[in-house]
């Protein structure tokens, strides 16, 4: 499930957000691409956490803390959570954690966690 972050999540969330936040209007065809993608990896990503509390297996693990800062962008994405009710769940666990917390603020971030 690192893989899974590495060669999927990162970028495909990556380019959907370089083509539908920051740059809307200029690539129809990119940003339709890159969000269906992006949904898509939702999509194995619910699936998945309906089998397991996390991602790799019942424990938090090093490709759940690798895929988090992604999924907490989803509103960058046009995503609902609530369309994804098992990473909903996941997602507002893990923001529940200290650590995500203590995390989301290094270096010093002026902005809320983003709630679904």
């Amino acid at each position: 499930w690192l893989m899974f972050q590495m060669g999927g999540v990162g970028p495909m969330f990556g380019q959907c957000h370089h083509f539908t936040k920051y740059n809307p209007g200029k690539a129809p065809y990119a940003e339709e691409r890159y969000h269906n993608e992006t949904k898509r990896l939702y999509g194995v990503m619910n699936e998945r956490l309906g089998k397991s509390g996390f991602l790799a297996c019942d424990e938090y693990t090093i490709a759940d803390m690798a895929v988090w800062p992604w999924v907490a962008r989803f509103d960058w994405q046009s995503v609902d959570l609530n369309e994804f009710p098992n990473v909903r769940r996941w997602y507002l666990e893990i923001l529940d954690r200290p650590a995500t917390r203590r995390g989301w603020n290094v270096p010093e971030n002026e902005q809320e966690i983003p709630m679904p």
